[in-house]
């Protein structure tokens, strides 16, 4: 009998690359298979390749899902329903679906595809996770597969620049599986993520790298093109790119549409040219990754769909629930990103300089914080105003609105921070700082007991908020930068994210603790990948720091130490720090 015989396994994103491999390796090992992606055509060639290779005797088989994308809640309930109708059960689910989502500048990024990216990878594998459950019984195993470019070992992060979203979904998605496998413990379900690391993929040779060199060409610039013709150019470019050599035809084409009143055949020349640079680029960020690792080879799709198997063994699954398995074998040299106490400064004066508070506030101690704070930067000379969300409890919202200068307003809205970061910027002047505290984590139980509205919720409260306000606010301190790179050059400001905070008390659970971390996990990595791209890519002086109030041994958080950090943060000496996030409460 097969080691996978009369078991079933279902694979999001499989029509194609890991998911595919993984699929073939289930069905190769005696198991069914389930499979589903976005498109019907993939699907339908990987089902007639996977029964192909059902071996001779086995009573197995593969059914497919086509059109299901894991971020559509309708789509997965109704799979998961009709799989539940059917009686099926599910020994293994598979979060392995995922794009490369905007491969550009943080400042640069569609927010609209910041959140998708959000919802394909972070989404999509908390809610097939909690959907599962319908179909899964005591033995059943979630594994997901996240990236090497988020968190390696503790306290340490892994910048990935021009990805932001994808780092802050995949750090979310290695601490969701943690706090899965604390949550189910009593369903006796198994939660592992795995970290793969390079993989020979078309997503990073045809996608990925070509992207990426197409970014650096934006920023550095080339031959006489501005920022937005490569901008506008790069995507036709890319489809250029052929298995022996470019299409000359396709790039004439480009150049004819973008023309704009240039020459042509000059035009075709530089485009021609900037395609050349951007696949030689791509080579060297590839062939320099692989000489940090021992063999310097990638991992085959088929060495990772191993992994995974692995994985699913009911004894190695015992021994490794709860984990994030760092397969990626990459020794990735990084900065020490994350820090305790912030660097003592002279208190600043304040005096003619404005900072802005962004509050979408929880509790009552969220709205003495922002008191404290404020009172901080005016008692030292400067001028406060505080927008705060619409969703903030009506008491927090009158303790702040009775004390300082503050409007009610929807900052999830990147409109209206925007409008609202102007007005403060006429009323009361230049703005030094920008801090947007998050809020703690609202009492929920478990997370895997949450509406789809409640997760969603919590991911805009702790993910796609504080990045819309940060990325606003750059928009404030360099007004077109997003667009025109070279306009960051020395600029200077300070973005502080506040939370969310450890939970406070002498019998704080694991499992409170693991909850509060998929949001951490999720800010840690923006954090560090926006940050590289502002210093090292941007040359700018403006840093975005998150403080994590609040301690493992569960102390109330010290709002001074908050305080101190804010003062480091609009020093000078902020600028050449490689320690961005700082969990102020923390001894170790």
């Amino acid at each position: 009998m097969l080691k996978f015989q009369d078991k079933v396994a279902l694979v999001t994103g499989s029509g194609t690359g890991i998911g595919k491999a993984i699929a073939t390796k289930f069905v190769e090992n005696g198991a069914s298979v389930i499979i589903l992606g976005r498109r019907k055509e993939p699907l339908q060639g990987a089902a007639t390749e996977l029964e192909g290779k059902i071996p001779q005797g086995v009573n197995a088989t593969v059914k497919i899902f086509a059109g299901v994308d894991v971020a559509d809640e309708t789509a997965m309930n109704e799979m998961f329903n009709t799989l539940k109708n059917e009686g099926t059960n599910v020994d293994y689910i598979i979060n392995n679906a995922g794009v490369s989502g905007p491969v550009t500048c943080f400042s640069n990024s569609p927010l609209d595809e910041f959140k998708s990216t959000i919802a394909i990878h972070l989404t999509g594998t908390f809610w097939g996770s909690v959907q599962a459950l319908k179909v899964m019984k005591e033995g059943g195993k979630i594994i997901t597969i996240s990236t090497f470019f988020t968190e390696e070992r503790p306290l340490e992060q892994r910048p990935y620049r021009f990805r932001s979203p994808y780092t802050a979904s995949q750090g979310a998605k290695n601490r969701l599986a943690e706090c899965m496998s604390w949550e189910l413990t009593d369903k006796g379900i198994i939660s592992i993520a795995t970290n793969p690391g390079p993989v020979h993929s078309d997503r990073i040779y045809k996608t990925v790298y070509p992207k990426a060199a197409a970014e650096f060409m934006r920023v550095s610039g080339f031959e006489d093109l501005t920022p937005v013709e490569v901008e506008e150019a790069k995507d036709d470019l890319l489809e250029c790119i052929q298995a022996d050599g470019i299409d000359k035809e396709g790039i004439a084409k480009t150049a004819e549409k973008l023309a704009n009143g240039r020459d042509i055949a000059k035009l075709t020349e530089i485009f021609t040219n900037l395609l050349t640079k951007i696949q030689t680029i791509a080579e060297k960020v590839q062939n320099n990754t692989s000489h940090m690792i021992a063999n310097r080879e990638f991992l085959s799709q088929s060495q990772v769909a191993e992994s995974v198997l692995n994985l699913c063994d009911d004894e190695i699954a015992k021994i490794l629930n709860g984990k994030v398995i760092p397969g990626d074998r990459v020794f990735y040299p990084v900065k020490p990103h994350i820090g305790t106490t912030t660097p003592g400064v002279h208190q600043p004066d304040f005096t003619g300089k404005a900072v802005v508070f962004t509050i979408d506030g929880t509790d009552k101690a969220d709205a003495e914080r922002v008191e404290f704070l404020a009172g901080h930067v005016e008692k030292n000379g400067g001028k406060v105003a505080c927008f705060i969300s619409q969703s903030t409890p009506q008491e927090i919202q009158d303790s702040i609105s009775g004390k300082f200068h503050s409007h009610v307003v929807d900052i999830k809205n990147p409109e209206e921070v925007e409008r609202w970061l102007n007005t403060a910027k006429t009323n009361i002047g230049e703005i030094l700082a920008v801090v947007h505290v998050t809020g703690k984590l609202p009492e929920v139980g478990n997370l895997t007991e949450l509406t789809r509205a409640g997760w969603e919720e919590l991911v805009a409260k702790f993910i796609s908020t504080p990045a819309t306000v940060a990325q606003r606010t750059l928009e404030q301190f360099v007004p077109g930068g997003g667009k025109d790179p070279r306009l960051f050059k020395d600029k200077t400001g300070a973005i502080m994210i506040i939370g969310p905070d450890l939970p406070v008390g002498r019998k704080v659970t694991g499992t409170q603790r693991a909850q509060v971390e998929v949001f951490r996990g999720a800010l840690r990595p923006f954090t560090t990948t926006v940050n590289q791209e502002l210093s090292d890519v941007l040359k700018s002086k403006i840093r975005m720091f998150t403080i994590f109030p609040g301690s493992v041994t569960g102390i109330e958080p010290d709002n001074q130490k908050i305080a101190d950090a804010f003062n480091f943060l609009v020093s000078e000496n902020a600028a050449s720090s490689s320690e961005v996030t700082f969990c102020v409460d923390e001894s170790r």
